[in-house]
């Protein structure tokens, strides 16, 4: 049998579905009758009607030409009921009194041409339309509200960990939501000043250190961390709370991610090891980058890839008038084109949007270069193209020689002869005291960008960094598969550590140091304290609702070629120094390093590669590199007690070699 809601219901429910056009016919009829109405409770008998019958038509006649029109003007078939507020009423009240005050106004002014009207009308019609026209369109409001109260008997209970503007952001975004079936019983916040506080009419039950009691006692189901700039740390802290008492945790994206995309309720996600790994929000001088890429042409090499992609994606939002996006890989070129395509229509007018060109080329042919260069223009140019996996460049030498070092010759020869005034190359860790290939090919890098800004006076840079998360060949990523496909998850040594950092922030300082180029300098990032890969494992397995030993297993595979247990920092000889932003340093005396035959050495370099001889290749890199130590096994090399992270944090100027 058919259940069907009592009638009562189903009138309350079909005040939801009225619209603005339904309003206006009911206004008519509200207009045409509290004349009638209002003379009624004048007079107090119902044979007035027939005695003021020729006033009152004139009057409603007058009302219904004077009211409708005021409340279209002013916008009262314009609001959207179910969420009207305080300024909704007054709306309503103004819109009434008015009209009631204009059709007063004509019969007072034509009353010896009209039959005559108690002079009191006006005034009881106008309460009346307000009565009617206002009780009618809260009554919608009400409903919603009724039916949100009933909605909340069976939601789920989230308490919202941030009771800032983030947190506030959310709790409106769940209000304007009802089909998620969430309710908002607290926040939690830090900041005594917020201390049992309402916001919203939702009281602040504590601190997250009082979390435990407050989640048992209002019966808490969901908690949802908003604290987008939060360090990690913090983030670590509350998740592993949570999973104690147990309660489900979503998140709030970084601050980068909501900056790009915005925020919505599917927006919140759950809780990845980006959140558990982020530092201090990078603060950078946008107005600065800003001024340096508005209006210019800008070629970025490598846009398809991880730092590529979101270089592209970063510059765009600072509005140059070309981005170019040169890449080896027609797919990924492909996809980071369509995304800013699609950003582009959403924030830009079409007049003044940006133009993309994307270019499929190969770093390796010089010629090819020198036409594109020629054909763009590029006024900056960003070189992210290169190859970083360690272990497949131990396997092929002449790959990480043709691509990363070759290449970059040939970006920077492209750049100088077609008058490029900037220029930014991507670095890595792994160029300081190389023990692989891949690392000394950076280095090599590096040290014909010093010689190419000492010969040209121009700012060309190289920019060095750690691992990033989320990066193609990321370590994350591979975790990731052998957690889904059950395990085990493997590790190469309990004790080696790298450092990390999001993309986004690594694209923003490579940005903020590209402004601080003067030319010739090494800028390196401030990429905070090392993370134990072993750590990292166990905070995915956790975070995929697992347990480490139970349902996955860690097991240590043993170093691969070329491998070290961590990442240095400093190369000896070279001199570091603070630049105008605290993250960055400056290598100083980088050109200094540069040898007198490198322009020699490549050539053989070069020579060697193409014959695939490896053992001249080896030799060539050992003389090009001095502290390139290829024999030196990471097994035995052990991390210092003090990381060198340390040393910056002690003395981020003149730091000893």
């Amino acid at each position: 049998m058919i259940q069907t809601n009592p009638p009562w219901i189903r009138f309350w429910d079909g005040l939801l579905h009225l619209r603005n056009r339904h309003f206006f016919l009911v206004d008519f009829l509200v207009i045409c009758l509290t004349p009638a109405l209002a003379l009624l409770i004048r007079t107090e008998q119902l044979s007035s009607l027939e005695g003021y019958a020729q006033g009152l038509l004139v009057y409603t006649a007058l009302s219904i030409l004077t009211k409708l029109p005021i409340f279209l003007k002013v916008g009262l078939y314009r609001r959207y009921w179910r969420y009207a507020s305080l300024d909704e009423l007054v709306l309503i009240g103004k819109a009434s009194i008015a009209s009631s005050v204009v059709a007063g106004l004509v019969m007072f002014l034509l009353a010896t041409y009209l039959p005559a009207l108690p002079r009191s009308i006006p005034i009881l019609d106008s309460l009346l339309v307000l009565l009617l026209v206002g009780g009618l369109r809260f009554s919608v409001r009400l409903t919603e509200h009724w039916r949100r109260q009933q909605v909340d008997k069976n939601a789920t209970r989230v308490a919202i960990m941030g009771a800032g503007a983030a947190g506030n952001l959310c709790y409106r975004e769940i209000q304007r939501s009802p089909q998620l079936g969430l309710k908002v019983v607290g926040f939690f916040d830090d900041d005594p000043l917020k201390a049992q506080a309402n916001i919203h009419s939702v009281r602040v039950l504590g601190n997250r250190y009082e979390m435990a009691q407050m989640v048992s006692r209002h019966k808490i189901d969901q908690m949802i961390v908003a604290m987008p700039s939060v360090p990690g740390k913090v983030v670590r802290k509350i998740v592993a709370e949570c999973e104690r008492l147990p309660v489900e945790v979503k998140i709030m994206p970084s601050v980068s991610e909501i900056i790009r995309n915005g925020f919505t309720m599917d927006t919140l996600r759950q809780v990845q090891i980006e959140d558990l790994l982020r530092r201090d929000a990078v603060q950078t001088d946008a107005v600065a980058v800003q001024n340096l890429l508005e209006g210019k042409r800008v070629l970025v090499t490598g846009g398809g890839g991880s730092i590529g992609s979101e270089l592209c994606r970063q510059i765009l939002s600072c509005r140059p008038v070309k981005l170019i996006i040169l890449g080896h890989g027609e797919n990924s070129v492909f996809e980071i084109n369509r995304e800013l395509q699609t950003y582009i229509k959403k924030h830009f007018m079409v007049e003044s949007a940006p133009q993309i060109e994307t270019v499929i080329a190969d770093v390796r042919f010089a010629e090819r270069l020198h036409y594109l260069f020629k054909a763009h223009k590029p006024e900056i140019v960003f070189h992210a193209a290169a190859h970083k996996h360690v272990p497949l460049m131990e396997k092929h030498p002449t790959e990480a020689v043709d691509n990363n070092i070759l290449g970059t010759r040939n970006v920077l020869n492209a750049s100088v002869g077609t008058g490029v005034q900037r220029f930014v190359m991507i670095s890595s860790d792994k160029a300081v005291n190389p023990t692989n290939v891949m690392g000394a090919s950076k280095r090599c890098a590096e040290l014909l960008v010093h010689q190419t800004a000492e010969q040209t006076g121009l700012p060309y840079v190289a920019v060095r960094f750690g691992n990033v998360l989320g990066s193609r060949g990321s370590v994350v990523l591979t975790f990731k598969d052998q957690i889904a496909s059950g395990g085990p998850v493997t590790v190469t040594h309990p004790d080696m550590k790298r450092f990390f950092m999001t993309i986004p922030e690594a694209v923003q300082l490579v940005l903020q140091a590209a402004v601080l180029g003067s030319g010739g300098e090494v800028f390196m990032l401030d990429m905070g304290e090392p993370i134990k890969i072993s750590q990292l494992a166990t905070d995915l397995i956790e975070l995929s609702g697992l347990e480490v030993g139970k349902d996955i297993d860690i097991v240590y595979s043993g170093l691969r070629p070329g491998e070290k247990l961590f990442e240095e920092l400093f190369i000896e000889g070279e001199e570091y120094g603070q630049t105008a932003h605290e993250k960055i340093m400056t290598v100083s005396n980088a050109g200094v390093l540069v040898p007198a035959n490198l322009k020699e050495l490549i050539e053989l370099l070069t020579t060697s590669s193409a014959r695939n001889d490896y053992k001249a290749i080896f030799r060539l890199l050992r003389l090009l590199v001095p502290e390139y130590q290829p024999e030196k096994r990471a097994e035995s090399s052990r991390p210092p007690e003090e990381p060198s992270t340390i040393l910056l944090q002690q003395s981020w100027v003149n730091v000893p070699s």
